[in-house]
C-alpha cells in the first residue's frame, strides 16, 4: 500500500515539492524572541512565554559545566512542513477536509477538533506542502551551518509520524532532480564550500540507533558503539564509530549512498519503506583561526621572534549533528507484527524517553531523565546543552491521523520552550606548534650543515691555490737560477777563450822574436781591464742571486702567511662547531619551553576545576606513605579518598608500586587500582597508562593470594569495555585466568577469576580464541568450589557464551554444535535448571534456552535431559522474558515438536 513516507522516499509524489514558496523567508536565528504558547481559540498572548523557558548551564542536557565556561543563550528553533495529500489518502479521505490549516505568513497553524472548533498554535516556521527543499533548509537549517562554521555545535533533527516525509526532508539525495537535494546535502555542500583544504579539515561518522543498539552505517560489523560522555564538560563523544575526512561532495554523496543501503526499513501499513532506526549524521569542522593574538601573550608586547614561535595557532571545532528519528506510529495502525513489533516498541520507548526529558526542560524540572535511552544521551547537548539547535516537525493532512498530528505539534510545542546555552569551541593547536618547530629545526640544521659545507670548500680552494702559488714560485726561481747560470758560464768560457786565443797569438808573435822578451805593459793593462770586467761580472751575478735569494725568502714568507691563514680558518671551523653545540642547546630549551606550555595548560585548567591546586608529593617514600593510609580506610568514604588520591599522586605513579620489592606496599597498590577500575570514568586512563599489562603481569609473577583476588576482580572491571576484552586476550590473559583459577583455593578469588572469563564470554568476536585457550574448561572446572558467588558466576559466563553463539548462528557467521556441548558443559548446565539459588537458576534457564534456539543442538539436548527442562521453564518460570522466550523456542523446532509429539505430550 502506497503511503506519504514511501512517496516521499521515492520522490513520485504527484504534488511535487517544487511549488511556489512562501512571501517570507526569514531564518532561525538564535537570538530571536521566545516562543509563544499554543493559542486555543484565545488572543496571542505576549507576556507568559518567556517565563516558562529554561535556561539551562553550557553543559548537556540535563548537565552542569565548568563555572568560568561563558555561553550565549539561544532557544530551540521549531518549524513545522506539512506532507501533501498521497494517492491513498486522497481517495479515502475525499469527502473530508484537511485536519490542519496553516497560516504561514503569521507563523500559525490551525487545528481542526471538529467542524466548528480549532486550536491555534504559533510556531518560528510554517511551511505548507508547496515549500521547496531550498526554502526548508534556508529557514531550517542554513544558520545551523553557519553556527558550526563559526566554531559552534549545531543540530538539525526532525519528529513526526511515520509517513509524513522526515527522511525526504533530511537524507534526500537529488540524484534524479537536484531541486529535490535534502538539508543533509546542501549543508555538506555550504560547509566545502567555506572551509580551506589546506588550513581546514571535515569528517563524517554516519551511524544509526537500532533497538538500543548503536550501529556504524559505513562499517556493519561494527554494531555496537559505546557512548563515552566527558564528566567535566558533558561532550558526548563515539570512539569507535568511523571518522572519514571529505573533501569534495562526490565523495559525501557516496558515503550517504553506503549508509542508506545499510540502514533498518520495512514496509507497513502506514509506509511501503518505513525507517526502523534513528539515522544520526556527525559531521566534525575543524577550522584554523587566522589574524588573532593568542589570549597569553607577552603583557609588554616586546615579544622575541623566539616567543612569536613559540604561539600556538588558534582552533575553532564545530559539529554539526543530523538526526532523522524513526517515526512514531500506533500499532493497530501500522499493522506491525513479529519482528517489526518489536522494532516499533523500541522506536515507541525512545521517542518517549526524549519527550520526557524536553517536558523536563521545559518545566526547569529538577531532574532530566537523561539516561533511560541511548537516544537521549546522544541528544544531551541538543537540547539544554551547547548546541545550536533547529527542530522540524512534519505532519500529514489526513483527519484520520488527526491524534498522532496532534501529539506532534505539542512535542514542538514544548520544545520551543527549552533554551540552550551556546559556546564556542576554541583551542590551541599545540600539535602545529610542535611540527612548525620541527620544521624549523631541521631548517636551522640543514642551513649549518650547508654553511660548514661551504666553509669547509673555501678552506680547501684557498689551501690549493696557496701550494699552486708556492709550487708556481719555485718553479719560476729554479728556471731563473738556470737561466743565470747558463749565461754566466757561457761569458766567463768565452772570456777564457778569448784569452788564450790572445796569449796564444802573443806567444806566438813572441816566440820568434824573442822568447826572453817581457809583455809589454800595455797588453798587461789590458789584461787587467778584462780581469776586472770579469770582477765586475762575477759581482753582478752574485748580486742576481741574492736578489733570487731574497724572492726565495719572500715566497717562504707568503708560504707562513698561508699556513697562519690557514690556522685562522681551522679555528673558525672549530668556534662554528662550538656554536653549533650552543644552537642545539637552544633548540632543546624550545622543545623544553614548548613542554613547559602543555603542562601549564594542563595545570590551569586542572585548578579551575578543582578550585585550588593541589601540591603532590614528588618522592616515592612520600607516595607510599599516602597509599598505605588511604587504601586501609573503609565505609562510605573510601571512594572519595581513592579519588582525591588519584588526582593528587598520579597513575604512574601507582602504576609504579606494582613492581615494588615490597610486598606490602604492591598489595595496597593493587587494591588502589582495583577501586580506581570500579569506575568507568578511570578504565580508559587506566589502560593506556599500561595499568592493564601491568595487572596481567602481577597475575603470573605473583603467588600472594591476595594479590590473585584483587587483580584478578581489577581485570573484571576493565573487561566490562569491549576494547580492554580484545587486549585482555592478545596479551594472553585468558591463560592467565586459567592458571589463576587452577591453582586458587579461596572462594573469593575464583569468583573474581569467573566473573572476569564471564565479561570475556559476552564478546562474539573473541569466542573462538577463548575456547581455545581454556577459558570454557576453566569455568567448567570451578564449579568444583560449590561456592553459590562461584557458581553464579560460571553460570552467567555460560549464558553470555551461549547467546553470542545463538547471534552468530542466526546471524548465519556460525554453524555446527554449540562449543559448549563439545567442551560438556551440557550435564552441569541440565543439573542446576533448577538450583535453589535465583542467580544461578536464572542463568543457567537462560543459557538452556540460547542453546536450543540453534536447530543443530536439539539432539544432543534431547538426549541430556533438557528438553525437559525447557518445557518446565516455559510453564514455572517466575521471570515472564525467560518463560516466554522458553516457550517461543520449543514452538520453533521441528526437532522438539517431533519429539513431544513421539512422547504423547501435548503442548
Amino acid at each position: 500500500m502506497a503511503s506519504g513516507g514511501g512517496n516521499y522516499r521515492n520522490g513520485s509524489h504527484r504534488n511535487s515539492l517544487k511549488g511556489t514558496t512562501t512571501a517570507t523567508d526569514r531564518a532561525l536565528f538564535v537570538n530571536s524572541n521566545p516562543s509563544k504558547p499554543a493559542l486555543k481559540n484565545k488572543p496571542l498572548s505576549s507576556g507568559g512565554a518567556s517565563s516558562g523557558l529554561r535556561k539551562s548551564s553550557p553543559g548537556s542536557l540535563g548537565g552542569g559545566t565548568a563555572k568560568d565556561d561563558i555561553g550565549v543563550s539561544g532557544r530551540v528553533r521549531v518549524a513545522v512542513r506539512l506532507r501533501p495529500r498521497n494517492a491513498e489518502e486522497s481517495v479515502a479521505d475525499a469527502d473530508f477536509a484537511d485536519c490542519v490549516e496553516l497560516q504561514p505568513e503569521l507563523k500559525r497553524l490551525k487545528l481542526r477538533k471538529n467542524n466548528w472548533d480549532t486550536d491555534t498554535y504559533e510556531f518560528d516556521e510554517v511551511l505548507t506542502e508547496f515549500a521547496s527543499q531550498k526554502r526548508v533548509y534556508e529557514v531550517v537549517a542554513k544558520p545551523v551551518v553557519e553556527s558550526v562554521l563559526d566554531g559552534y555545535n549545531g543540530t538539525v533533527m526532525a519528529y513526526g509520524q511515520t509517513g509524513t516525509g522526515k527522511t525526504y526532508t533530511l537524507g534526500r539525495l537529488g540524484e534524479e532532480d537536484t531541486a529535490d537535494r535534502g538539508i543533509m546535502v546542501r549543508a555538506m555542500e555550504d560547509i566545502l564550500a567555506d572551509v580551506s583544504s589546506e588550513s581546514d579539515s571535515v569528517s563524517v561518522s554516519y551511524l544509526q540507533l537500532y533497538m538500543e543498539s548503536l550501529q556504524d552505517l559505513l562499517d556493519p560489523t561494527n554494531d555496537n558503539i559505546s557512548i563515552v560522555e566527558d564528566p567535566k564538560s558533558g561532550d558526548v563523544s563515539l570512539p569507535g564509530a568511523t571518522l572519514v575526512e571529505i573533501r569534495d561532495q562526490q565523495s559525501f554523496l557516496e558515503l550517504l549512498r553506503l549508509g542508506e543501503a545499510h540502514r533498518y526499513a520495512a514496509n507497513t501499513k502506514l509506509n511501503t519503506e518505513s525507517s526502523r532506526s534513528h539515522a544520526i549524521l556527525m559531521v566534525h569542522v575543524k577550522r584554523s583561526v587566522k589574524g588573532r593574538e593568542p589570549a597569553h601573550s607577552s603583557e609588554n608586547g616586546n615579544s622575541t621572534n623566539m616567543g612569536k614561535s613559540l604561539r600556538p595557532p588558534l582552533i575553532r571545532k564545530g559539529k554539526l549533528v543530523v538526526v532523522d528519528l524513526a517515526g512514531s506510529e500506533r500499532i493497530d495502525k501500522s499493522g506491525s507484527e513479529g519482528h517489526t513489533l518489536e522494532e516499533a516498541k523500541s522506536i515507541n520507548l525512545s521517542l518517549s524517553a526524549l519527550g520526557k526529558c524536553i517536558n523536563a526542560l521545559a518545566e526547569n524540572s529538577a531532574h532530566v531523565p537523561v539516561r533511560d535511552s541511548k537516544l537521549t544521551r546522544l541528544l544531551r547537548d541538543s537540547f539544554g546543552g551547547t548546541a545550536r539547535t533547529s527542530l522540524v516537525i512534519t505532519i500529514g493532512p489526513s483527519p484520520r491521523h488527526r491524534g498522532e498530528t496532534a501529539s506532534t505539534i505539542m512535542f514542538g510545542q514544548r520544545a520551543m520552550k527549552v533554551e540552550n546555552m551556546l559556546k564556542l569551541k576554541e583551542e590551541f593547536d599545540y600539535k602545529s606548534l610542535a611540527r612548525r618547530l620541527d620544521i624549523q629545526l631541521d631548517k636551522l640544521i640543514m642551513e649549518h650543515e650547508r654553511k660548514q659545507k661551504a666553509f669547509e670548500d673555501e678552506i680547501e680552494r684557498i689551501t690549493t691555490d696557496a701550494q699552486n702559488q708556492i709550487s708556481e714560485a719555485e718553479r719560476i726561481y729554479a728556471d731563473a737560477m738556470e737561466k743565470e747560470r747558463l749565461k754566466y758560464q757561457k761569458d766567463y768560457m768565452e772570456s777564457i777563450k778569448k784569452l788564450e786565443e790572445k796569449w796564444m797569438t802573443n806567444q806566438q808573435k813572441l816566440g820568434g822574436e824573442r822568447k826572453e822578451q817581457m809583455i809589454s805593459t800595455e797588453e798587461i793593462g789590458e789584461v787587467k781591464k778584462l780581469l776586472s770586467k770579469e770582477t765586475s761580472l762575477r759581482k753582478a751575478a752574485e748580486e742576481e742571486v741574492s736578489n733570487l735569494r731574497s724572492q726565495l725568502a719572500q715566497l717562504k714568507m707568503s708560504e707562513a702567511s698561508a699556513n697562519s691563514e690557514i690556522l685562522k680558518l681551522r679555528k673558525m671551523l672549530e668556534d662554528e662547531a662550538c656554536q653549533k653545540e650552543k644552537l642545539e642547546g637552544e633548540i632543546s630549551m624550545l622543545q623544553s619551553q614548548l613542554l613547559q606550555l602543555s603542562v601549564e595548560a594542563d595545570e590551569t585548567r586542572r585548578r579551575l576545576d578543582r578550585g585550588v591546586p593541589a601540591k603532590v608529593p614528588g618522592a616515592l617514600d612520600s607516595l607510599i606513605s599516602q597509599i598505605r593510609p588511604q587504601v586501609k580506610d573503609s565505609g562510605n568514604g573510601e571512594k572519595a579518598s581513592i579519588a582525591k588520591l588519584f588526582e593528587q599522586v598520579g597513575l604512574q605513579k601507582i602504576l609504579s608500586l606494582l613492581e615494588a620489592e615490597d610486598a606490602d606496599v604492591r598489595i595496597h597498590a593493587v587494591k588502589v587500582v582495583a577501586n580506581l577500575a570500579a569506575e568507568e570514568t578511570n578504565q580508559l586512563k587506566i589502560v593506556e597508562a599500561g595499568g592493564l599489562t601491568s595487572l596481567l603481569m602481577l597475575l603470573g609473577s605473583s603467588e600472594d593470594e591476595t594479590i590473585h583476588r584483587v587483580a584478578a576482580g581489577a581485570i573484571a572491571n576493565l573487561a566490562m569495555n569491549e576494547t580492554n576484552q580484545e587486549l585482555i586476550m592478545s596479551q594472553g590473559g585468558i591463560s592467565l585466568l586459567s592458571t589463576t583459577a587452577a591453582n586458587a583455593e579461596d572462594p573469593q578469588t575464583l569468583r573474581m577469576v569467573a566473573g572476569a572469563i564471564a565479561n570475556l564470554c559476552g564478546n562474539d568476536k573473541l569466542q573462538n580464541k577463548l575456547r581455545g585457550e581454556g577459558g570454557i574448561k576453566a569455568l567448567l572446572g570451578m564449579v568444583k568450589c560449590g561456592h553459590p558467588d562461584v557458581l553464579a558466576q560460571v553460570a552467567r559466563g555460560i549464558a553470555n557464551f551461549a547467546k553470542c553463539e545463538s547471534r552468530a548462528s542466526t546471524q548465519g557467521s556460525k554453524a555446527g554444535r554449540s562449543l559448549l556441548i563439545e567442551d560438556g558443559a551440557l550435564p552441569w548446565i541440565v543439573q542446576n535448571a533448577n538450583n535453589d539459588a535465583s542467580p544461578i537458576r536464572r542463568h543457567v534457564e537462560l543459557a538452556l534456552c540460547h542453546l536450543a534456539q540453534h536447530e543443530v543442538n536439539a539432539k544432543d539436548m534431547i538426549s541430556g535431559g533438557a528438553l525437559w527442562e525447557l518445557v518446565r521453564i516455559s510453564q514455572d518460570c517466575s521471570r515472564e522474558d525467560i518463560r516466554t522466550l522458553a516457550h517461543r523456542t520449543l514452538t520453533s523446532s521441528p526437532t522438539f515438536l517431533a519429539e513431544l509429539r513421539r512422547l504423547r505430550i501435548e503442548y
